[in-house]
């Protein structure tokens, strides 16, 4: 029999239940006492609590009824294993959102509690203390992956709804640097990457919250070691691994380190196992490796020993790198902090990333440990970034709420203080970035001693002894080329070269060396990453001598052709000076279009400045820039008209001066005449010419002179070394 029921009469029934028999404060109250899904996975399908607790999340009935939803959501996190149930991401989102987010704006405080930090700290104990993720924790680490999936998404949700929140006057508390501190977030990570199939969305999308608020821990170079690491033949080698993981205890490692002079050899053998070891398993080792660093800064320590604990430390610099750079950080320390017991957090590093570079002196003449220290750096100056930028999101706003009640009723008031607040930050980050390759580049300067031992007495010596052996003839470079193997070649270089060709290569060899090749690639990629931090190093300035090495070494110095116009047309001389100096190298390594639109630009200044510098200033501002203009010439052949009438004026207006003061004893301006008149052609087939060679002058007769007549001499010997160069090259 059927009966005729009106729809109308379905939407009273419908009322009933949910107004008058379950109501909403019912069903939330009865909600949190049902019991949560143990070892809920996406095995287990059909309508579950889960759906339910969302669905009421969604509504915000918790939050309107004050029903505490916060324990139910833990522990169903906490009961999770794989595969990654669809609904607890969306749960973990709607729960955050019901956080920060008040029901309704005439009742702000109706919100949902946090997660506590003490039932965060209880879900990690036993992996922040370097368990190597042995299973000692009682928590899954799907659960691990879940809390660390919270957390992210609150900080990231704070700092987006600071506005709303600033102007609701709430703030709520985000989670402690301690606490972040104790996660061993980059192993979570690790760990998760071989579980991408189980995990469903959740490594993709906790990359994308670590690239957000942790980009150190997102680095190129890292995610390429960590391939090196979980390759093929780091597990063939494991496979050969028939001890115990555990062979050696910690105590046993740090009494290897301390005779490391006499016993590097039972040392050597320790490393060698530990090599063999997953990076899990290496966490245990890592205070007792990063502890014993400064012992290998002593004389007589064998490279491969230094080696090999680069390495180890780039493999602990997979699972934990926060915790480990902290450490190195404090064991490379000068002895006389390391007597006072100075250490260093997590938070002082963040705030200052040059402390950095506040280590042992000797660490800037190790390059296995000056790799570490360059690694540290380019972290915490990124990190630094990201504390600056959550730092002002999570104050300004407030502080605009602030002034803005305070200034209420008075007129005239400029509102700018966020624009003064981000430009003070750009400029706090931009003074940082440039003070760390200043001192980076301060570095690569050899000492006295260095100096002494390459024997050439120059700063620039080594970039040199690099001309040096590469400009050998095509004949030499054969012969040498036959050995094999490119160190063969270079002794071969050397030994064509005679006994300074050996001296050469021990430059070439040197730590210096080394050390300069790992800067010039750090600073290689801070100039790709920000152009804004080439330009503002450079016009700073640095010392002249180290030009031939920036330029050679690093691959993006050419967007120094952008600037350089700018730079020559500041009003202080040493920007000039500096600006044609780094010209001339630049036109020698790129010698394209763009360089010579420069290079015109630099003769022209140069004219110039010929006409209004003053006695003294023209001496000052001539003498260093006159060799730069065989760089020119050699870089750019039709740029010899231009410096040929360059020079001549320079060597008529000095000679002018001199004839004041004295009688021109050598028929100068007549030789520049000849000199400027002379063409190409008959340049090359005057080889008489090529053999006149200036007459010889004592150092005390330059500086003893008159500057207008070292000028003079200057403009001579830049004419011959143009000629000579013109002749070769033909």
């Amino acid at each position: 029999m059927k009966i005729a029921i009106k729809p109308s009469s379905l939407n009273k029934m419908k009322t009933i239940f949910t107004h008058e028999i379950f109501t909403e404060q019912v069903v939330t109250g009865h909600a949190v006492r049902v019991a949560v899904t143990n070892n809920l996975s996406a095995n287990i399908t059909g309508f579950l609590p889960i759906h339910c607790i969302y669905q009421l999340l969604k509504s915000r009935a918790f939050t309107k009824h004050k029903v505490s939803i916060k324990d139910w959501i833990f522990r169903q996190l906490c009961e999770t294993t794989t595969p990654l149930h669809t609904q607890l991401l969306p749960l973990i989102d709607v729960y955050i959102n019901s956080i920060l987010t008040p029901a309704s704006k005439a009742n702000p405080e109706a919100t949902n509690q946090p997660i506590t930090e003490q039932e965060i700290l209880n879900v990690f104990q036993g992996r922040a203390e370097g368990d190597g993720g042995k299973g000692r924790s009682q928590y899954s680490i799907t659960t691990q992956l879940l809390i660390l999936y919270y957390i992210l998404s609150y900080e990231e949700a704070l700092l987006a709804n600071t506005k709303a929140l600033a102007l609701m006057q709430k703030k709520p508390k985000s989670y402690s640097a301690a606490l972040m501190d104790q996660i061993p977030i980059k192993y979570l990570i690790h760990q998760a990457q071989g579980l991408q199939q189980e995990l469903g969305g959740l490594h993709s999308a906790l990359l994308r919250l670590l690239a957000t608020n942790y980009p150190h821990l997102c680095m190129v170079e890292d995610w390429i070691c960590e391939e090196e690491v979980t390759g093929t033949l780091p597990l063939l080698r494991r496979m050969l691994l028939t001890t115990p993981a555990f062979k050696y205890s910690q105590m046993q490692v740090h009494k290897a380190f301390q005779n490391v002079i006499q016993s590097g050899h039972r040392l050597m053998r320790i490393l060698e196992h530990l090599m063999l070891l997953s990076a899990g398993d290496l966490i245990p080792y890592a205070e007792a490796l990063t502890g014993s660093m400064s012992l290998l800064l002593e004389d007589g320590v064998s490279r491969r020993v230094l080696q090999t604990v680069n390495k180890l430390w780039m493999v602990l610099n997979i699972v934990m790198p926060r915790r480990l750079w902290v450490m190195t950080v404090n064991a490379l320390q000068p002895s006389v902090k390391l007597l006072r017991q100075h250490r260093y957090t997590q938070n002082d590093l963040l705030v200052d990333p040059l402390i950095v570079l506040r280590c042992d002196p000797r660490v800037f003449r190790c390059p296995p440990l000056m790799d570490i220290t360059l690694h540290m750096l380019n972290g915490y100056l990124l990190a630094s970034k990201a504390y600056l930028n959550a730092h002002l999101k999570e104050t300004a706003e407030f502080e605009r709420q602030t002034q803005t009640v305070s200034n209420l009723g008075l007129t005239g008031q400029p509102d700018t203080p966020e624009v003064t607040r981000e430009e003070l930050k750009n400029a706090l980050l931009a003074a940082q970035d440039s003070a760390a390759v200043q001192i980076l580049l301060e570095v690569c300067l050899p000492s006295f001693q260095e100096e002494q031992q390459l024997g050439a007495g120059g700063s620039d010596s080594l970039l040199r002894s690099v001309r040096s052996v590469s400009s050998l003839s095509e004949r030499e470079q054969a012969s040498a080329g036959a050995l094999q193997g490119p160190l063969g070649s270079q002794q071969a270089k050397a030994e064509s070269m005679g006994p300074q060709g050996a001296q050469q290569l021990d430059g070439l060899l040197s730590d210096l060396r080394e050390v300069q090749c790992l800067i010039c690639c750090l600073l290689h990629q801070m100039f790709i990453a920000d152009p804004n931090i080439a330009k503002l190093v450079h016009f700073q300035g640095y010392p002249q001598a180290l030009l031939p090495l920036t330029v050679a070494g690093i691959p993006s110095m050419h967007i120094c052709l952008d600037f350089i116009p700018e730079l020559l047309a500041q009003p202080q001389l040493e920007k000039q000076i500096f600006a044609i100096q780094l010209l001339s190298h630049l036109c020698t390594q790129y010698a394209l279009p763009k360089s010579l639109s420069v290079a015109r630009l630099a003769i022209s200044v140069m004219g110039t400045l010929l006409t209004v510098l003053m006695h003294a200033k023209r001496f000052v501002f001539f003498m260093p820039t006159l060799p730069c203009l065989i760089s020119f010439c050699r870089a750019f052949p039709p740029l010899y008209d231009d410096v040929a009438s360059l020079l001549v004026q320079v060597g008529q207006v000095c000679a002018a001066d001199v004839a004041t003061k004295a009688r021109d004893i050598d028929p100068f301006i007549a030789r520049l005449q000849y000199f400027s008149e002379k063409t190409k052609e008959e340049l090359g087939s005057d080889m008489e010419l090529s053999k006149m060679a200036l007459p010889k002058r004592s150092t005390e007769e330059l500086s003893g002179a008159d500057p207008d007549v070292q000028l003079c001499y200057c403009v001579e010997a830049t004419f011959m070394d143009i000629i000579r160069f013109s002749i070769q090259g033909l």
